[in-house]
């Protein structure tokens, strides 16, 4: 086994000594630290160079800190003037995975930078924390390798505001396959549902 398999496997085990210790630590450092910080390296390389990280110019990693838990309805005093269905203040959810939230707060913070992914670094009881790989559009090296250079069309600009990066397209249902996803065909089920719903006549002429 090479080196990044051995990696692979300990990053499998969190419940071990080693990583059970070695989260907690790096947990209290990045508590010290800003919510969206810039990285040297990579925490998890193999992690990293899987989702596409390359270890030369043009590439970027932020770390970025998202508060867990739910979504409080933000009314004032829990106050909604409106029907009995939407009077829920306190046990609603958010629509989006946290993930998607890191990718987003990464990519407002570097605007000019584009994002490539996001993979899950640690965690406590108030904070999840993701690294996310930037890329440079600008960048002469980026510009000129054929296995990224995608990513420099305009059409990936801020990508992970409209659910194109992976953690987006999971929480649009896009990640299944088969005939359960029968709902999602057209692009998403509103796409499908409104396809299926709406009344077409051929025009006589």
């Amino acid at each position: 086994m090479g080196a990044y398999k051995y990696l692979e496997e300990i990053w499998r085990k969190k419940q071990s000594d080693a990583l059970r210790f070695l989260l907690r630590v790096r947990a209290w450092e990045y508590r010290q630290g800003k919510k969206v910080q810039k990285v040297s390296r990579p925490t998890r390389t193999d992690k990293a160079h899987k989702l596409g990280y390359k270890a030369k110019q043009g590439y970027t990693v932020l770390r970025v800190a998202v508060r867990r838990g739910g979504r409080k309805r933000p009314n004032s005093k829990g106050i909604v003037f409106g029907k009995p269905k939407n009077q829920g203040i306190n046990q609603l959810k958010f629509a989006r995975n946290l993930r998607s939230v890191a990718e987003e707060r990464a990519g407002r913070h570097a605007m000019n930078l584009r994002v490539l992914n996001s993979y899950w670094v640690n965690q406590d009881a108030t904070y999840k924390y993701f690294e996310v790989i930037l890329v440079d559009p600008s960048h002469v090296a980026i510009r000129n390798d054929p296995r990224i250079n995608w990513i420099v069309n305009p059409v990936h600009k801020h990508r992970e505001r409209r659910g194109l990066t992976s953690a987006g397209k999971h929480h649009r249902g896009l990640r299944v396959k088969g005939h359960r996803a029968n709902n999602t065909i057209g692009g998403s089920h509103r796409a499908a549902w409104k396809r299926r719903n709406t009344k077409t006549m051929r025009r006589y002429r």
